[in-house]
């Protein structure tokens, strides 16, 4: 049994090149970027709300301040700052065309720090996204170039390290650039999805089966699945680990075969970030938004363009239609190659197949949208149309009218379990609205909730109308928004000696939450708040604020327009 395990999964590794494109990513080129203990808490490819993870998250020994190192000789080519996302990050150009990139950094090496600090006073932001010279900040291999942190959208100390392609801006697989990361433990395929192709992905719940592991394969229980339909495509939930480890990592590959063909199969090995929100046609997003498990499709859905996707038949729907027993096998890899095998049989059920519709709710409004159309829907209240790359795949579109007890209209268009790919204009009509120039259209579904100015439309038949951008359905309010946002001191008050104080710091909250400009002059001259998270904005008391007394000045201005300021005089 060992011996045929082994063959088969040799011939599956053999095969790979039919299906995949050759690598030849220079190994041992970059050394480790962070000056602890070799571990990752997350690898390139795993799944994330409507994103792939784009880089390794390497471990620093669970503490922030670690030094982190140049992979490799270049230049310093780029530095950006924000609230979310990477915090404070370093890119690095190298001589190979490939360039490195360093995130939620702390602080940068004294000399990039001060050059940085003066380029933020300079543009007067605190958020920056810098090009820097070429030949300004050369570095070694090896050399210290920051310290690690937890800034950004980061949830706890780490460094995250991308390798991209300089000329595309392509994020290839670190993980094939042959770092010192020990792994000799194959994937875990933990569950499979199967489905009905005769309708959409959209509007079907998938029938799960869990997996047993016999004699070093994976299984159905029962073997043979017997199914109501012509056409199948199948999904998986599995994870991958490194030797040591108990993380549960993305995989780097899946392909599916019948009957011993390979017939398509999907390879995390480069993503661009214009890319990344494809992963919500990878899995099945409706599934997953609902409370269950991420499963990964083992093939295309109609509107994704091939992306990850390879082989024959990249759409993965099998034709069963006669009748017959079909063989599959999925072999599921990591980038150090240890495979995994899951093998079932599928056949048709004999019994005459019936379709029944979904339920339809009379009061709901329906027609059907299918990806690769221009999807349109209007009536005299709400009107929006969906670009040709907006569904993934049909939907039978509802819509709803929900009138409450008090305030605006609701519109619920569909509902939030459907993922959209692109932004997507909405337009409401509103006649009645006092303050035309002070809307917001308020986007909720379930526990999440959002705000997008909504721009008042002036001329012709259409002046009584307002639009605003979203990316996904769900339930859809105009509002008025004329409350100002809040300014809070922490720890300071009017006319107070600030000489224990390391820093000041400002709570600022708004109703909508869609903050837009915020401003700090000490003294009439442009002072630099942080703002890490989006949680408080912070001034780290510096040589800008000298000893003396001193006029602080807070501004803030939110989507539309309403505006708070505060004075507040101190002595240092």
């Amino acid at each position: 049994m060992k011996f045929a395990l082994m063959s088969i999964l040799l011939m599956n590794l053999v095969s790979y090149s039919q299906v995949f494109p050759v690598k030849n990513y220079p190994k041992g080129y970059f050394s480790w970027p962070v000056d602890a203990k070799i571990a990752l808490a997350a690898n390139f490819g795993e799944l994330r709300p409507n994103h792939y993870h784009m880089g390794l998250d390497c471990k620093s020994d669970q503490m922030e301040n670690r030094s982190v190192l140049a992979a490799a000789d270049g230049y310093i080519a780029k530095v950006k700052i924000e609230p979310l996302g990477f915090g404070r990050c370093i890119y690095i150009n190298h001589p190979n065309g490939l360039t490195t990139l360093y995130a939620h950094l702390n602080d940068f090496y004294p000399a990039l720090e001060q050059y940085v600090t003066d380029q933020q006073y300079q543009l007067k932001s605190w958020k920056v996204f810098l090009d820097l010279p070429a030949g300004l900040f050369t570095v070694k291999k090896g050399q210290f170039i920051a310290i690690s942190g937890n800034t950004g959208g980061s949830q706890g100390p780490h460094v995250h390290f991308e390798i991209r392609d300089t000329k595309t801006d392509k994020v290839l697989n670190p993980l094939l650039f042959g770092f010192p990361l020990a792994d000799n433990i194959a994937p875990d395929i933990l569950r499979l999805a199967v489905y009905d192709r005769t309708v959409s992905t959209h509007e079907q719940n998938p029938r799960l089966y869990p997996l047993k592991k016999v004699n070093g394969v994976y299984t159905t229980s029962p073997s043979l699945l017997i199914v109501n339909t012509d056409k199948v495509s199948f999904a998986i939930t599995a994870f991958d680990r490194y030797s040591g480890s108990t993380n549960k990592n993305g995989i780097y590959q899946a392909v599916l075969s019948e009957n011993g063909r390979q017939l398509t199969g999907f390879q995390l090995d480069s993503i661009n970030y214009d890319e990344t929100r494809y992963l919500n046609a990878h899995i099945d997003y409706k599934l997953h938004s609902s409370g269950g498990p991420y499963v990964q499709h083992l093939g295309r859905l109609p509107g994704y363009p091939n992306g990850i996707y390879h082989g024959l038949s990249r759409d993965g729907v099998i034709d069963i239609g006669d009748g017959l027993v079909h063989n599959i096998n999925i072999a599921v890899k990591d980038a150090n190659g240890n495979t995994s095998l899951l093998q079932l049989d599928v056949q048709k059920s004999e019994s005459k197949q019936i379709k029944t519709p979904a339920e339809i709710n009379p009061d709901d409004q329906q027609r059907e949208f299918r990806p690769g159309f221009i999807n349109v829907f209007e009536n005299k209240q709400v009107r929006f149309y969906l670009p040709e790359n907006a569904l993934y795949d049909s939907i039978r579109f509802t819509f709803k009218e929900i009138i409450p007890a008090q305030g605006n209209p609701i519109y619920q268009l569909h509902n939030g379990d459907i993922p959209i790919h692109s932004l997507f204009t909405i337009n409401i009509k509103n006649p009645t609205a006092s303050f035309p120039n002070k809307m917001v259209m308020r986007r909720f579904w379930g526990d999440k909730e959002g705000y997008s100015k909504a721009e008042h439309v002036t001329m012709g038949y259409d002046k009584d109308w307002y639009k605003a951008n979203f990316r996904e359905f769900g339930n859809f309010q105009l509002l008025e928004d004329t409350t100002p946002p809040t300014i809070t001191p922490i720890g300071i008050r009017e006319g107070m000696n600030i000489g224990k104080l390391n820093r000041l710091a400002f709570v600022i909250k708004d109703n909508t939450k869609e903050l837009e400009k915020f401003s700090a002059y000490l003294d009439g001259k442009w002072i630099r708040f942080s703002n890490d998270k989006g949680s408080a904005f912070i001034y780290r008391l510096d040589e800008h604020c000298p000893p003396g007394a001193h006029e602080l000045k807070i501004s803030i201005e939110d989507c539309v327009g309403n505006r708070s300021e505060r004075t507040y005089h101190f002595t240092r």
